[in-house]
């Protein structure tokens, strides 16, 4: 079968993944409301396209944090993606390096910041979890630095692991043939088994609940990467990351697997984005499946957008092939968007391009859940 959309790629790693693994993937918190939340609330957001625009010429190029992009797609950090595919980390490392833009690498990598890094040059961030041991936390973050990482995505939203019920029956853990591998010499790249969830009590016995807004400032003290806050949803806590000397906010709800119910991160996206003033520039992750929502995300003044689930499903599927189409597709259907819409460049795409359900009377779109 052709493969003409993102999403198909779920389905197909549905078939090839084992359960346990699948389920770790593809699953939310709880009554998983807000994972589908995350997609449906895209589908509130129409379009006020503009036309008789010349759109012969599109660029969509952009710069993060001075790194110049080929397009404001980015891959979010995703843990543990040799459970996809034999190849994971370093397949997706090589996917984002040759469409030009930047990969996000888990703190929980089956492969080390070394490996990834010598998959040859790319622009890379790397998503940190605070845990209990700082030690271990410096000594990462000097790895990264060390291994030609550019930024830190600090993940604020984690202090506890949510509640994700398909783990608990599954008993989730790692394939023993897999380790945690930034973590291997530390003896903390194993995952035991539970009673419930493996990663769960992976993470009550190593994260850091006492992570607070003077640890975003103690971690400028060890490294001179700009740090990204990953897990803000409202305006109160955009302006005190700008205040703890954030370089940037990524909107997310952990792609809903931690608290249900908080709002999908489309729908959060405006509240912050007006609270950093543009100060700070604010990315988006969560729910993201068409080149029609990464033009919706930058309408609401996101700066650019990461994927997840795409990345773990179509490396599931084709491995290193498969995260290349995903970003190509992406990138192509975003081209037209801004073609059909009347856009020629990332700074003509605005507010004006769209209309969404808490602009309207409620009678223009079809009623909510």
């Amino acid at each position: 079968m052709e493969i003409t959309n993102v999403t198909e790629y779920e389905a197909i790693a549905k078939e090839k993944l084992p359960k346990m693994v699948y389920d770790y993937y593809a699953s939310g918190a709880e009554d998983q409301w807000t994972l589908a939340e995350n997609r449906n609330a895209f589908s509130r957001i129409l379009f006020r396209p503009r036309i008789l625009i010349d759109v012969s010429k599109i660029d969509m190029a952009t710069t993060v944090l001075g790194f110049k992009i080929s397009m404001p797609i980015m891959i979010a950090p995703t843990a543990m993606q040799k459970m996809a595919h034999p190849e994971g980390e370093y397949a997706t490392a090589r996917a984002a390096s040759a469409a030009g833009t930047i990969m996000t690498l888990s703190s929980w990598s089956t492969s080390s910041v070394e490996e990834v890094a010598s998959t040859g040059p790319g622009i890379r961030f790397f998503q940190l979890y605070v845990y209990k041991n700082r030690n271990v936390v410096a000594q990462l973050v000097r790895r990264a630095e060390r291994a030609g990482f550019k930024a830190i995505a600090l993940t604020v939203d984690t202090p506890r692991l949510g509640r994700r019920e398909a783990d608990i029956k599954n008993r989730f853990t790692l394939p023993p043939f897999l380790t945690l591998k930034n973590f291997e010499g530390l003896d903390l790249g194993k995952m035991d088994k539970a009673a419930d969830s493996g990663l769960a009590s992976y993470v009550a016995g190593q994260i850091d609940r006492t992570l607070s807004w003077k640890d975003v400032q103690w971690l400028q003290t060890i490294t001179k990467l700009p740090i990204l806050v990953k897990g803000v949803l409202t305006a109160e806590d955009a302006r005190l990351s700008i205040q703890a000397g954030a370089a940037g906010i990524i909107v997310s709800n952990h792609g809903a697997r931690q608290l249900d119910y908080v709002p999908s991160t489309i729908m959060a996206l405006e509240e912050v984005v007006k609270a950093a003033q543009g100060r700070v520039p604010v990315f988006l992750d969560g729910g993201v499946r068409r080149g029609t929502d990464v033009f919706k995300a930058l309408a609401l003044g996101a700066s650019g957008i990461f994927i997840g689930r795409p990345v773990v499903f179509s490396l599931a599927s084709e491995g290193e092939v498969g995260v290349r189409k995903v970003l190509q597709m992406l990138r192509e259907e975003f081209e037209l968007t801004m073609a059909l819409s009347g856009c020629r460049s990332l700074k003509e795409i605005t507010r004006n391009h769209i209309v969404t359900d808490w602009d309207l009377p409620r009678t223009h779109l079809a009623p909510r859940l």
